[in-house]
């Protein structure tokens, strides 16, 4: 938290003149989303400075350019809350809400965040049929989310992978009952898409099988 308004107080060079967002930074999109897309955690002059997850960093660039192709997204990009930019039965999420030094959460703020995490979820829980996990961090964080809506979870759980999915059957009690499909892909931080880790034709790949199984393509 400290550090998170620090570098909302200090900002960077090119955005001295940006009243920085500097606190927690909410879900984002759809509130029917069908395609459920978790991430680590805002980028320091990314979503902590715009209040928008994804917004204003060059992995929103290469993730909202994405969900524009495959039919998840008004615009191809987002650079600020309020650009008009608008998630088609899409949401977007960050498994840890403020900002962590060097973009690299911890288990620990996993941890704390995970109630949050749980209730954001809780709200579309009734209309999301595809999680894509973007990172085996967000992979993680997103099952013991998946139990407390009432899914059951594989034994054992499949380990993080790109292009890996378990499906997971919801209880009687979960909301809107069914199945939901979790999708593991590379996270597009600037290390996976510079050295070609993760392409745009993987991650394309990736939210068209999102998109046809939750029934929007």
């Amino acid at each position: 938290m400290d550090w998170r308004e620090r570098v909302a107080r200090e900002k960077r060079a090119a955005y001295r003149d940006w009243d920085y967002w500097g606190r927690p930074v909410p879900g984002f999109g759809d509130p029917e989303a069908r395609v459920y897309v978790l991430g680590l955690a805002p980028a320091a002059h990314g979503g902590n400075r715009t209040g928008r997850v994804f917004t204003g960093d060059r992995s929103g660039d290469v993730l909202f350019a994405s969900l524009y192709r495959c039919g998840l997204a008004a615009q191809p990009t987002s650079v600020a809350a309020g650009d008009g930019q608008r998630l088609i039965r899409a949401r977007m999420v960050a498994a840890v809400r403020c900002a962590p030094p060097a973009n690299k959460p911890t288990v620990t703020e996993r941890d704390t965040c995970a109630p949050w995490l749980s209730a954001e979820f809780a709200r579309v829980a009734g209309s999301v049929r595809v999680v894509v996990c973007l990172g085996g961090f967000a992979w993680q964080a997103m099952w013991p989310v998946l139990r407390s809506a009432g899914f059951a979870l594989p034994r054992p759980r499949p380990p993080f992978g790109h292009g890996v999915e378990a499906r997971l059957e919801a209880a009687g009690s979960a909301p809107g009952g069914g199945q939901i499909l979790l999708i593991g892909c590379y996270h597009p931080s600037q290390q996976n898409t510079f050295t070609g880790r993760v392409t745009p034709a993987m991650l394309d790949d990736v939210f068209r099988r999102a998109a046809v199984e939750a029934g929007l393509a």
